[in-house]
């Protein structure tokens, strides 16, 4: 009797076994393999409550979560020869679990050594600038290539790749910085020039207006005066435009009026004073001067021979000198040989 009842308890505790071995559970995030005798079966288990057999069935949940994976950083020397050195990181997840548990031992490992290598052939391919400035386009060829090799074989999707970091050299990051420095000083150049030309420009059509009336020139000098005198400075300080001295230059009377020809002005710029020099000459023999647009010169009349009053004629006192004769001489001479001073007449 006890020989059957110790029977029993054993085929109790083993049906138990049997059932707890058949029985598995799949988790929501996972998909189940069976390996039957070692042989994989087609058929994935979907997640929920399984039953395989308890002798010669093997189940292996694969994981189909998205994962996330650091890519160690890599050194390396781009093809405009700086040394960099640039980690990145892989978002992944199986889409095949029985490709993923049968054709890769560990597929986590395999998909990491895959990142780093294709890391490295990336670097190798790209310039600097386009490591710094196209990441976008960086990031999607580093997408290609990893996912290339282990969505077909392996199950494996790479979803995206970003690059983390990209380390330079401090030679490097002194040298671009100069760059920089370089090139927003030439910007800076570039709109103070645009600005003066700018400026330029708009002056010049002022300056053609206040041509066109050349009080416009005066106004805005008396205005320049009252904004300096708003300041109420001891010393006031005029400047007189060069402008306005040829305005009161025209304005002056006497002055032949300006007109637009131009043959006019070439005529005045070359004008060397021939024609008032000729004026005068003509004034002075008694003829008339052309006219020059100035005020003319009255003519001279002339004055008959007969109109001039002759005055008498004064006659000249004649002088008589004493005739001196010989003896004479000889008498005034004295005794020493001597001649008197005041001879006598």
């Amino acid at each position: 009797m006890e020989a059957l009842i110790f029977v029993i308890v054993l085929l109790v505790i083993a049906g138990v076994t049997a059932v707890a071995r058949s029985m598995k559970v799949v988790q929501q995030y996972e998909k189940g393999v069976l390996y039957r005798f070692g042989r994989v079966q087609p058929e994935v288990l979907e997640p929920g409550l399984a039953f395989i057999r308890p002798i010669g069935d093997r189940l292996q949940r694969v994981n189909m979560q998205t994962v996330t994976m650091t890519v160690p950083a890599q050194d390396g020397i781009t093809r405009d020869n700086v040394s960099v050195r640039v980690d990145a990181v892989v978002y992944f997840k199986v889409v095949d679990a029985i490709k993923a548990s049968v054709n890769v031992q560990n597929y986590m490992n395999a998909v990491s050594q895959q990142a780093q290598t294709s890391l490295r052939s990336i670097i190798g391919q790209s310039e600097m600038d386009q490591l710094l400035a196209e990441r976008d386009a960086v990031n999607r060829a580093l997408q290609r290539i990893i996912d290339e090799p282990t969505e077909g074989p392996w199950g494996i999707k790479v979803e995206r790749v970003e690059i983390k970091d990209v380390s330079l050299p401090e030679g490097m990051k002194r040298s671009m910085s100069r760059q920089a420095e370089a090139e927003r000083e030439r910007r800076a150049r570039i709109i103070t020039a645009d600005g003066e030309y700018q400026a330029s420009k708009r002056l010049a059509a002022a300056a053609a207006v206040m041509a066109k009336d050349p009080a416009a020139l005066q106004l805005r000098l008396l205005q320049t005066v009252v904004e300096v005198a708003g300041e109420k400075n001891s010393t006031l300080v005029m400047p007189v435009p060069v402008e306005l001295l040829r305005f009161f230059e025209k304005m002056a009377p006497g002055q032949p009026a300006p007109t637009g020809s131009t043959a006019l002005a070439d005529a005045e710029a070359l004008d060397l004073g021939d024609a008032e020099v000729a004026a005068a000459e003509a004034a002075i023999a008694h003829t008339g001067a052309p006219a020059l647009g100035e005020a003319t010169v009255p003519p001279v009349p002339e004055i008959a021979a007969s109109e001039v009053p002759v005055p008498p004629a004064i006659p000249e006192p004649a002088i008589t000198e004493p005739a001196i004769t010989e003896p004479a001489i000889k008498e005034q001479q004295s005794p020493g040989g001597t001649t008197p001073r005041n001879p006598p007449m």
